[in-house]
């Protein structure tokens, strides 16, 4: 092939190329092709002719006197109508359809952008049995309900026939937070099918807090086993998990500061209970419970049950009994009982005195630091004895060389069996402090009194104050910055710095103190306000503790007091437990090294 065939070909091919691409049918065209080619085949098989015939087989079939005359006849189709029940605490919206509770409003709450606390809301929540009639499936939440409200309750019923019917009574007491619930099955014994129904309960849980994600973070649905505590699902993920194991006493729909929980009267024998983490706006997560009710063929059928709708306050949940108040997560063990015992009973006592919050938890942490003064004084001076001994532990240091590590710790053991100094004694006191200062962790971020109210420039402690908002998303930091946490962030490095004063640390180990405030100033900026708070009053009152010990405490005593040790014979001196462990462990040491000479 010569040349200017090949270039004629290459030519060719590329015009056929660019003709394939730009002359190729858009998707637009492509659907309409798809389209007109199903609507000739279905023509030909005679199954569809014109739109209006395709409109009707999608109409909703229309009830010949027959069906209207069955069972349920009355209530199979029908309008959609609501109704109100309320009293001080509550406001419940029931739609025939279904003849549910449609939605419940919290009428002394307000969410984030100041509305009221809708919990649930809309077609997404349902809430019936399931039966099976006839050898077929009929859900009540397809029903039509006749309403019947009284001044404190509402009764809804469907009629299978004249004297059997299906009927939903809700009962609402003045100032409560309890809604009554009975399911009566009048003559149905005769007709239902199977030894068990099923009660279906599913809804949508919506944004009430400021932030969706933290929100999503302590939101889970609950339950609890006969004569075993609560538990439950995951809150970072979907899960469905089968409860058959044995019978539950009750189950709650948990969101951060509010729940619904339905407490039956006899523990439902069955349960399956799922979550669903979402993903749309102004949505927390979704629910649903299979809960089976048994039935009995030969008598009338009713069930009593409850709702609590309401706050997660401890005190409110443990008035309703059976553990509910376990809804509000105190950490794990042992920080859920220092928090439910030593924390909420004090913080419950200050409260009392009716003094705004941001003072309330200064005067706790004031009375913590006083309880706690003790250790923090012995971790003081533990770490002053180390600084003091530092100048030995370099001479050691200098005569034995970094080379030789086992011998070099030996020698600084032997220097404190000398003088009488335990090199842990300055992290004990601080260990014995963790549990507590990890016990707020999980206390302030749980804790309904703090929702909504106010201290200085914070509007609500119960989330983070975004005192600077960036309008964009930093890596780290998020799209905020809480001026309290900054302020906590600071006060744990000027601490950082005052504590390596007195540790005397050196080196890598002088730094690295400074390195967790700022991870905490990421992990922080996002939780309540009210727990930076204490972390930033926490560290303020240490330093000044510090500060008021350094004043009081004489460096040269102390020194004189460890010389005065040291000289003292070994038979004379008082020996702790860690000098005992101290004594052991260089016995070994000093028999292995024995040993390995003989072996050479």
């Amino acid at each position: 092939m010569d040349k200017n065939t090949f270039t004629g070909l290459f030519l060719i091919m590329i015009v056929l190329a660019g003709s394939f691409y730009f002359f190729k049918p858009s998707e637009a065209e492509l659907k309409q092709e798809r389209e007109r080619i199903a609507l000739d085949s279905a023509k030909k098989a005679g199954t569809v002719t014109t739109p209006a015939a395709a409109a009707a087989q999608t109409a909703v079939p229309a009830l010949d006197s027959a069906t209207l005359n069955g069972p349920f006849g009355a209530n199979i189709s029908g309008t959609e109508a609501t109704s109100v029940l309320e009293n001080n605490e509550l406001k419940l919206t029931f739609s025939n359809k279904g003849g549910k509770i449609k939605s419940v409003e919290l009428k002394n709450e307000k969410n984030y952008q100041g509305k009221p606390v809708v919990l649930f809301d809309g077609d997404k929540n349902e809430f019936g049995l399931t039966l099976v009639i006839g050898g077929k499936k009929v859900n009540t939440n397809d029903l039509y309900f006749t309403p019947v409200l009284t001044e404190r309750s509402m009764a809804m019923r469907a009629n299978y026939s004249n004297d059997k019917f299906i009927e939903f009574v809700y009962d609402l007491q003045p100032e409560s937070h309890n809604v009554g619930f009975n399911i009566n099955l009048n003559g149905m014994n005769q007709v239902i099918q199977r030894d068990s129904i099923a009660l279906n309960w599913s809804t949508v849980l919506l944004q009430q807090e400021k932030s969706l994600k933290n929100e999503q973070q302590y939101s889970a649905p609950y339950y609890k086993y006969v004569d075993k505590n609560p538990d439950h699902l995951s809150i970072a993920k979907d899960e469905t998990e089968d409860l058959s194991k044995s019978k539950i006493e009750w189950i709650a729909f948990k969101q951060h500061f509010f729940s619904a929980v339905l407490i039956p009267a006899d523990p439902f024998a069955k349960v399956k209970l799922g979550v669903t983490v979402l993903t749309t706006p102004e949505q927390v997560k979704g629910y649903h419970a299979d809960l089976s009710l048994p039935f009995n063929q030969l008598a009338a059928q009713n069930y009593k049950m409850k709702f609590y709708f309401g706050t997660n306050q401890f005190k409110v949940l443990k008035a309703q009994g059976q553990e509910i108040e376990k809804l509000v997560e105190m950490g794990y063990w042992p920080l859920k009982y220092i928090n439910r015992f030593v924390v909420l009973p004090v913080f419950n006592f200050l409260e009392g005195f009716g003094w705004n919050y941001g003072l309330i938890i200064l005067v706790l942490t004031i009375a913590l630091k006083l309880v706690l003064s003790p250790l923090t004084y012995k971790s003081y001076i533990s770490m002053a004895k180390m600084r003091i001994l530092k100048p030995e532990m370099d001479e050691i240091k200098a005569k034995v060389g970094e080379d030789n590590a086992t011998l070099l710790q030996q020698e600084y053991l032997k220097l404190y069996k000398q003088v009488g100094v335990n090199p842990l004694g300055g992290c004990l006191p601080m260990l014995l402090q963790l549990p507590i200062v990890m016990a707020f962790f999980f206390f302030f971020p749980n804790l309904f009194e703090l929702r909504g109210q106010s201290f200085l420039w914070m509007h609500d402690l119960s989330t983070y104050d975004d005192f600077i908002k960036f309008g964009f998303t930093i890596p780290f930091i998020g799209d905020h910055l809480s001026l309290m946490c900054v302020l906590m962030t600071i006060s744990t490095l000027i601490y950082t710095y005052f504590n390596n004063q007195v540790s005397g640390a050196t080196g890598q180990m002088k730094y690295i103190g400074y390195i967790m405030p700022i991870v905490f100033l990421g992990v922080l900026n996002s939780y309540p306000s009210g727990l930076n708070y204490y972390y930033f009053l926490a560290n303020m009152l240490t330093f000044g503790q510090q500060f008021l010990i350094k004043s009081l405490v004489n460096d040269e005593k102390i020194h004189n007091i460890l010389k005065e040790n040291k000289k003292k014979p070994e038979e004379q001196k008082k020996k702790s437990k860690f000098q005992t462990r101290l004594d052991d462990y260089m016995r070994q040491q000093q028999q292995a090294k024995t040993q390995q000479n003989k072996n050479k």
